[in-house]
């Protein structure tokens, strides 16, 4: 189970933390895909949301951010590289295709910056992961991001990596835990729309049969 800086387990849809912040657009295989990140504080939200930082550091650095506000725009800024680097290389993945190159390096030059402050810790007789925050980075939520991309991508779970397949280019990405890798849409809705679709165009072809 992947857990926050602090320990805590993560709120997760997608079961992996990565695939959650590859999904913080939606229709993102659309023309007209719909961004939720439009500020560091929307970051912050994410990252706060999914149990990644605590309301503590949130608030920490929200203050930080508004004292070094080009600062936290560059930050917004690489999240939203890293995530589309990371959407592509997964999407390429599940459709087993090569991830461009580029991609990967961006994926690797963040995860190079984030295990530089991951440290083994003692906790009563116990050991595990610890992220080392010396001070507010205001990068620090995409250490664990960077961390998870890599993981998902070595681990067993990317055979189940699948993109929604709606025809209108909702592009989620999840895991199919189904038994038969059968899985095709995101969700019931997606889903329902492609059974519409069907349901018409069989009704369209009889139509033209009886004309």
């Amino acid at each position: 189970m992947e857990r926050g800086m602090q320990g805590q387990p993560l709120a997760l849809e997608e079961g992996w933390l990565a695939l959650d912040f590859a999904n913080t657009v939606e229709w993102h295989a659309s023309e007209e895909p719909v961004e939720s990140l439009h500020s560091y504080a929307d970051l912050i939200g994410w990252a706060r949301d999914t149990n990644l930082i605590s309301e503590a550091v949130a608030g920490r650095l929200l203050e930080e951010a508004a004292e070094r506000p080009a600062d936290a725009r560059a930050t917004l800024t690489g999240a939203i590289e890293l995530r589309e680097a990371m959407y592509r290389v997964f999407a390429a993945a599940a459709e087993g295709a090569e991830p461009a190159g580029a991609d990967l390096d961006l994926i690797n030059e963040a995860l190079s910056r984030g295990l530089s402050h991951l440290r083994v810790a003692a906790h009563d007789g116990e050991f595990r992961w610890e992220w080392d925050v010396q001070r507010d980075s205001l990068q620090q939520m995409l250490w664990p991001v960077a961390r998870s991309a890599a993981e998902l991508l070595t681990s067993d779970d990317l055979s189940r990596l699948g993109v929604c397949a709606d025809e209108d280019g909702c592009g989620w990405l999840f895991l199919d835990t189904s038994k038969n890798h059968s899985r095709r849409w995101c969700g019931p809705g997606c889903s329902n729309r492609a059974k519409a679709r069907r349901h018409y165009a069989r009704v369209k072809q009889a139509r033209e049969v009886e004309e």
